[in-house]
């Protein structure tokens, strides 16, 4: 695999190595010692959701322990965002994004202290992502996917969201949370 740092101190794409032939394709979706090779720890626990065009699913993050991720697009393509939250760090409150898909197959490696959220830009899509603790519903924070301060710029403008996402806090009103980490 290719890992390559972003901007964002701690994020990285990852581009596996994939071998095609007339059948299809094979890639190593996950392989724990080539990532513990490049300071990735293990991961605890695997989601997939499946999403249609124009849902932004964002902007969600667990307080403590907190909790890294790395995000597949296994079906169709996203615009896949993380903003960090880590408020000691040079890119506090900023924010990047990389289109994720099924042909590249390119991962996103999102590390503790970043919100994450992506939008659906294909009929729909699959995705998957493996995270380094366990879901716990009384440290899941989320901030509204559109506040102003963060001024993500969406590619989708109307997008269809999940009733929690259409009242999550603006940041300001989450920002203390992440003092207490």
């Amino acid at each position: 695999m290719e890992m390559t740092d972003l901007k964002l101190a701690g994020l990285k794409l990852i581009t596996p190595r994939l071998f095609q032939d007339d059948r299809g394709f094979f890639y190593e979706i996950y392989r724990a010692d080539a990532y513990l090779a490049q300071g990735i720890d293990p991961f605890l626990q695997d989601n997939t959701s499946f999403s249609r065009y124009g849902t932004i699913r964002a902007l969600h993050f667990q307080r403590d322990p907190g909790q890294a991720k790395l995000v597949t697009c296994v079906q169709g393509q996203i615009w896949d965002v993380a903003v960090d939250l880590r408020p000691e760090s040079a890119s506090f409150m900023q924010w990047e994004s990389v289109l994720l898909d099924d042909q590249t197959h390119k991962q996103l490696y999102i590390p503790k202290g970043f919100a994450h959220g992506f939008c659906v830009l294909s009929p729909s899509a699959r995705v998957h992502y493996k995270v380094s603790s366990f879901y716990d519903p009384k440290t899941e924070c989320s901030i509204r996917w559109n506040d102003p301060e963060l001024n993500v710029d969406w590619p989708i403008k109307d997008p269809v969201l999940s009733p929690r996402d259409q009242v999550s806090p603006l940041f300001r009103e989450v920002r203390h949370v992440l003092d207490r980490r």
